[in-house]
């Protein structure tokens, strides 16, 4: 039987779970990355049972939760350390089928890689599209060593997308969210806390434990787009965060200034028209870039590249396979997208009468009815992939 060919343009999370994927199920994959070496941003990644189960499809999933912590009891804290809501470890697997997990990126990175045979990823390649292809022609992907036809391509190339906007050259959709936000990886302090989100007026730190002994933490403010500190990060973190409750001034004490990243967020609150055109697909933040407020990024990553490779292995033709695919990814991401804007709006609040009675109301729902909180994850976190058709695996 004849081997379809695909090629992967983007090595991160969504990009190389679907090389993983369609590796699997048969296929010659090509993956094309730009940058030099395959060296993620040194910050954590927080994996829901949704992208677990998903993950498991391609074999991967005991493994990372082998690798991950498993987030303990924790919940939503005020900058004077008060809790708002606390959630139980317990409860939220039992009503999402399995725990939050948290790993580091580059460990999520060098396990999906593991799982490619050698020279799969070409690292330092710019690629573009230079024909989407249909049902009767390939499509052509451009590189400085010559053109690759494939009978599939996926634009896994990140939230400012070369691959999207030869699709779509019309579309505008990309916003500034209004917040910028850091991350840092430090060791653990030695006095324990509780995994945490601290919600405080324009301002949100989180502090989340990786397996490894150190710990990952995670700030945001409103700010304007492109701003930056008139010194350092670490002192703009200490003037924002410094005086909050522990363990962040400890976290902030541990930080080097050279490790902290900052990013502003951008987000795609109108969605594509499709993620697909010809024989060329869209995943990930190409794809449905959304705000961070529901640690779901990577995660809806994940989801998308095991529905692609699902509908891909259909032995249908490129029109309706990913005709199929947009249908059951598109009404979905744009619906999380959605949500985290709110969460996001919510989250940043600045005025003290509005902050006092959102916190009020958050410490009322934990109160009266625990579930409540965790009820806004239902329909993203119990999500589970579509089931498996009947094709040829490769070892």
């Amino acid at each position: 039987m004849e081997q379809h060919r695909a090629v992967v343009v983007g090595a991160g999370i969504g990009g190389l779970t679907a090389a993983v994927a369609l590796h699997r199920d048969g296929w010659d994959v090509t993956v094309l990355e730009r940058a030099a070496a395959l060296t993620p941003v040194g910050a954590g990644i927080g994996l829901a049972p949704n992208a677990q189960r998903a993950l498991d499809v391609i074999g991967l999933g005991d493994r990372v939760r082998d690798l991950s912590a498993w987030q303990g009891d924790g919940g939503m804290r005020a900058p004077d350390g008060r809790w708002l809501a606390r959630t139980h470890a317990k409860a939220a697997a039992a009503r999402f089928g399995g725990p939050l997990v948290l790993l580091h990126r580059a460990t999520l990175v060098d396990l999906l890689t593991s799982a490619l045979p050698d020279g799969v990823v070409r690292t330092g390649v710019t690629a573009s599209l230079a024909d989407p292809g249909d049902d009767e022609r390939p499509a052509v992907v451009r590189t400085p060593d010559g053109d690759i036809a494939a009978e599939l391509v996926l634009g896994a190339d990140g939230i400012r997308s070369t691959v999207r906007r030869a699709l779509f050259p019309d579309y505008t959709g990309l916003v500034y969210s209004g917040f910028t936000t850091w991350r840092v990886v430090v060791p653990a302090p030695e006095r324990p806390f509780a995994p945490h989100e601290t919600w405080g007026p324009g301002r949100l730190w989180g502090t989340q434990p990786l397996k490894d002994g150190r710990v990952y933490a995670y700030a945001m403010a409103a700010a304007p787009e492109g701003a930056h500190a008139p010194d350092d990060e670490k002192a703009e973190l200490l003037r924002l965060f410094g005086d909050w409750h522990h363990p962040v001034p400890e976290i902030l004490a541990a930080v080097d200034p050279v490790d902290v990243l900052r990013h502003d967020v951008h987000h795609m609150p109108e969605p594509l028209p499709a993620f697909h055109h010809g024989r060329v697909a869209l995943l990930g933040d190409a794809a449905h870039a959304m705000q961070p407020t529901l640690g779901q990024g990577g995660n809806q990553a994940i989801e998308d590249a095991i529905v692609l490779a699902h509908h891909a292995g259909r032995e249908l033709p490129p029109s309706r396979a990913l005709a199929a695919y947009t249908a059951d990814r598109l009404p979905r991401t744009t619906a999380i997208v959605r949500k985290a804007a709110r969460t996001g709006r919510l989250t940043l609040l600045s005025a003290r009468p509005a902050v006092a009675l959102r916190d009020g109301l958050i410490a009322t729902v934990s109160r009266v009815g625990p579930g409540l909180v965790l009820r806004g994850f239902d329909g993203i976190a119990d999500w589970r992939p579509p089931a498996p058709v009947n094709r040829p695996r490769v070892s």
